[in-house]
């Protein structure tokens, strides 16, 4: 089975304009945090009339730097690869600055329906007040001034997620679908594991030579990464089967050992992640919901 090895040596250069390749730049928002990492990459494309593709959190000095790297140019797109705290709020600052139109996939919005009397835990971290001017759909070319960018519906992470490919297949944005630093999170109701493994089988289809992810470093090595990141989810999902084979019936009781070599205080989201990989299992018909609904409290059985 491919392994999988995770690059944390990112460094950060809060501020400052990082040249990643030609017509490609990254300025780095200055919010850390466990899910953050050591912040929110935002990215230039293009030069003279230049596109900014996730300008962040409603981050006053970041939205600086990004006219400050941008002195002498002109903004014509801002463009949203999902409709995060962390990711788009920054959009209606840079738009007040530079008059440049919105483009994302859509609004906020959950990957299923929500069951009768379900509470969205992640609700605190949507932007659910972004204003777009222009709706992107998949397959769909963005073109600017010397520069386009292909646009690749990648649901999972958030059921709005897009990424961005450069035409040539030099690079792809993968915003928060793919990091060299971390496994993306997939939290239901507005995750779904089912959409995210099919992304990344979308993804792997594709011959990108490097990712630029909306946190962290670059991922130089997209296949071999990719096929790690399949792989990892398919041994967690063989440790839940476990789980449930040696009598465990909650999430709680799983996480608590599948979860044990992570810190505590990541438990909630391993709870989520869980909870995505339980509907998954779910809907294959590999395990059945012993209550009406499927929740984060619901007690689970293999079906034998």
């Amino acid at each position: 089975m491919p392994s999988i090895s995770f690059d944390r040596s990112f460094m950060p250069n809060y501020g400052q304009a990082v040249v990643l390749a030609p017509g490609v730049r990254r300025v780095t928002c200055n919010n850390p945090g466990p899910f953050t990492f050591h912040g929110t990459n935002s990215y230039i494309i293009g030069e003279g009339k230049v596109a900014i593709l996730d300008p962040g959190p409603a981050d006053k000095a970041h939205i600086e730097a990004l006219l400050q790297a941008t002195k002498g140019e002109t903004i014509s797109h801002i463009l949203i690869s999902h409709t995060h705290s962390d990711h788009s709020p920054g959009a209606e600052l840079l738009q007040q600055r530079c008059g440049a139109a919105i483009y994302a996939e859509g609004h906020h919005r959950p990957a299923r329906t929500l069951h009768l009397g379900e509470i969205n835990p992640l609700d605190a971290s949507a932007d659910s007040k972004l204003e777009i001017d222009h709706f992107l759909k998949n397959g769909e070319r963005i073109e600017g001034e010397g520069w386009a960018l292909d646009v690749l519906h990648t649901p999972g992470h958030t059921a709005n997620h897009l990424s961005f490919a450069l035409p040539d297949g030099s690079g792809l944005f993968s915003a928060d679908h793919v990091m060299a630093w971390s496994t993306s999170i997939v939290a239901p109701p507005d995750g779904s594991m089912a959409d995210y493994m099919a992304s990344l089988k979308a993804l792997m289809k594709r011959k990108d030579a490097v990712y630029w992810p909306g946190h962290g470093g670059i991922v130089k090595e997209p296949e071999s990464f990719l096929l790690g990141l399949r792989a990892h989810r398919e041994m967690r999902e063989a440790a839940l089967i476990d789980r449930l084979d040696a009598g465990d019936e909650t999430i709680a009781q799983m996480v608590a050992i599948v979860y044990k070599d992570v810190d505590r205080s990541l438990h909630g989201a391993a709870s989520l992640s869980m909870f995505a990989q339980i509907e998954y299992l779910v809907a294959r018909g590999f395990v059945v919901c012993q209550e009406a609904i499927p929740s984060l409290s619901a007690h689970y059985r293999l079906i034998r």
